[in-house]
């Protein structure tokens, strides 16, 4: 079974949703047959290579909230991602570029397969959220991708040229043609889509019936 997740590396409910999707794996008996693959959605294309501003106020401005308001409702996530054990730092991350990210997550998959992409997936979800660093930052992508497991010479090349940056594109048009119109976005077999940080109940449910259906019992 495949469960592909569309998601941003800058986005914090899709840290959460995979807790919490990972806490459903946790208990699901077939957990060891599932492959997960991570795909490409930007949240913001037109951000800046290299962040400077904070997101609260870019945020803020795009929602049409003060940064008091959008202050509040991030100390909520904050809270609420505390719960599954994530300490966001959202009042210190940078308003930056992620299609650098994507592409060395493509590149991982490519040449490491699910289980290094979901490392390096990790590692990025941590090093904004958790360390506050900038990923649209090529030194920081270079440091967390080696620290992965990737090829360092490999990363210096995909960073250096736009290889792969067709992928991230074609992984945002296929969303859009699934109807996502946000991340996180979690697809099973493509047959089966859940949108949002849904509790880990609403995954284990997704599971169980994608087994069932794709592994019929015999009569």
């Amino acid at each position: 079974m495949r469960i592909e997740i569309w998601s941003d590396v800058v986005c914090p409910w899709c840290f959460v949703g995979k807790r919490r999707l990972e806490a459903a794996l946790a208990g699901f008996d077939h957990a060891d047959e599932v492959e997960v693959v991570h795909r490409s959605f930007e949240l913001d294309p037109t951000a800046p290579q290299h962040g400077t501003e904070l997101s609260t106020g870019v945020i803020a401005r795009r929602y049409g909230r003060t940064e008091d308001e959008m202050r509040d409702m991030q100390q909520q996530l904050i809270d609420l991602a505390a719960e599954d054990g994530l300490e966001l730092r959202l009042f210190e991350t940078v308003h930056t570029k992620t299609v650098d990210a994507h592409r060395l997550l493509h590149l991982a998959l490519d040449t490491g397969g699910p289980d290094i992409q979901a490392r390096l997936a990790e590692a990025l979800l941590a090093a904004y959220f958790l360390d506050a660093e900038d990923v649209g930052d090529h030194a920081v992508l270079a440091r967390v991708a080696t620290a992965a497991g990737l090829d360092p010479a490999r990363v210096a090349e995909v960073l250096a040229g736009h290889e792969y940056a067709d992928a991230v594109e074609a992984d945002v048009a296929q969303a859009r043609a699934f109807g996502a119109t946000g991340v996180p976005f979690f697809v099973v077999d493509r047959r089966y889509a859940v949108s949002g940080a849904q509790p880990a109940a609403v995954f284990e449910r997704l599971l169980q019936q994608a087994w069932a259906e794709s592994h019929p019992v015999p009569s």
